[in-house]
Protein backbone atom coordinates (compact mmCIF):
# COMPACT_ATOMS: atom_id res chain seq x y z
CA UNK A 1 0.00 0.00 0.00
CA UNK A 2 1.64 3.55 -0.98
CA UNK A 3 1.25 5.68 1.79
CA UNK A 4 2.60 8.74 0.47
CA UNK A 5 0.03 11.48 1.18
CA UNK A 6 -1.95 10.34 4.14
CA UNK A 7 -1.49 11.43 7.59
CA UNK A 8 0.19 9.41 10.68
CA UNK A 9 0.36 9.77 13.94
CA UNK A 10 4.09 8.71 15.84
CA UNK A 11 3.57 6.29 17.72
CA UNK A 12 7.74 6.03 18.92
CA UNK A 13 10.26 8.50 20.28
CA UNK A 14 10.10 12.40 21.81
CA UNK A 15 7.69 12.80 18.90
CA UNK A 16 5.17 10.33 20.20
CA UNK A 17 1.57 11.70 19.54
CA UNK A 18 2.39 13.72 16.88
CA UNK A 19 0.44 14.06 13.70
CA UNK A 20 2.27 14.39 10.28
CA UNK A 21 2.08 14.09 6.51
CA UNK A 22 4.06 11.32 5.28
CA UNK A 23 5.54 12.79 2.06
CA UNK A 24 7.78 9.87 0.65
CA UNK A 25 9.01 6.53 1.37
CA UNK A 26 10.89 3.35 0.74
CA UNK A 27 11.15 -0.25 1.64
CA UNK A 28 11.85 0.49 5.60
CA UNK A 29 11.40 3.87 6.09
CA UNK A 30 8.89 7.04 5.73
CA UNK A 31 9.17 10.70 5.70
CA UNK A 32 7.48 12.90 7.63
CA UNK A 33 6.44 17.01 7.47
CA UNK A 34 4.37 18.62 9.16
CA UNK A 35 4.53 21.89 7.58
CA UNK A 36 6.27 23.67 10.64
CA UNK A 37 9.26 22.07 12.58
CA UNK A 38 9.53 19.17 9.65
CA UNK A 39 9.38 21.35 6.44
CA UNK A 40 8.67 18.92 3.72
CA UNK A 41 12.18 20.11 2.01
CA UNK A 42 14.01 18.68 5.77
CA UNK A 43 11.32 15.83 6.52
CA UNK A 44 11.67 13.43 9.46
CA UNK A 45 12.78 10.16 8.44
CA UNK A 46 10.80 6.92 10.69
CA UNK A 47 10.70 3.37 10.62
CA UNK A 48 7.41 2.51 8.75
CA UNK A 49 6.49 0.71 12.41
CA UNK A 50 6.93 3.89 14.54
CA UNK A 51 4.19 5.46 13.09
CA UNK A 52 0.29 4.94 13.01
CA UNK A 53 -1.08 5.83 9.46
CA UNK A 54 -4.79 7.38 9.37
CA UNK A 55 -6.68 6.14 6.39
CA UNK A 56 -9.00 9.53 6.44
CA UNK A 57 -8.16 13.38 6.50
CA UNK A 58 -5.85 13.54 3.43
CA UNK A 59 -6.12 15.88 0.58
CA UNK A 60 -6.56 14.11 -2.58
CA UNK A 61 -4.82 16.62 -4.59
CA UNK A 62 -1.89 17.27 -2.84
CA UNK A 63 -1.55 13.48 -2.26
CA UNK A 64 -1.45 13.49 -6.59
CA UNK A 65 1.56 16.08 -6.64
CA UNK A 66 3.54 14.66 -4.16
CA UNK A 67 3.15 10.88 -5.70
CA UNK A 68 4.30 13.03 -9.14
CA UNK A 69 6.67 14.54 -7.78
CA UNK A 70 5.22 17.63 -8.03
CA UNK A 71 6.12 20.56 -5.49
CA UNK A 72 3.75 20.99 -2.13
CA UNK A 73 3.76 23.94 -0.26
CA UNK A 74 4.39 23.93 3.83
CA UNK A 75 1.35 26.27 4.25
CA UNK A 76 -0.78 23.48 2.42
CA UNK A 77 0.70 20.29 5.05
CA UNK A 78 -0.15 22.88 8.11
CA UNK A 79 -3.43 23.43 6.69
CA UNK A 80 -4.49 20.08 6.31
CA UNK A 81 -3.23 19.12 9.42
CA UNK A 82 -5.24 21.50 11.35
CA UNK A 83 -8.41 20.94 9.48
CA UNK A 84 -7.68 17.21 10.26
CA UNK A 85 -7.05 18.22 13.89
CA UNK A 86 -9.90 20.53 14.25
CA UNK A 87 -12.69 17.64 13.33
CA UNK A 88 -11.47 15.90 16.52
CA UNK A 89 -9.05 13.26 14.70
CA UNK A 90 -8.64 9.86 14.82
Amino acid sequence: MIMIGMLAYSKAGHDRQTLYMIVDEDPEYVYLSDGRLKPIEHPKKKNKKHIQPVKKGYDEGVRERLLAKEPVRNEEIKRIIKIFQKQGGI
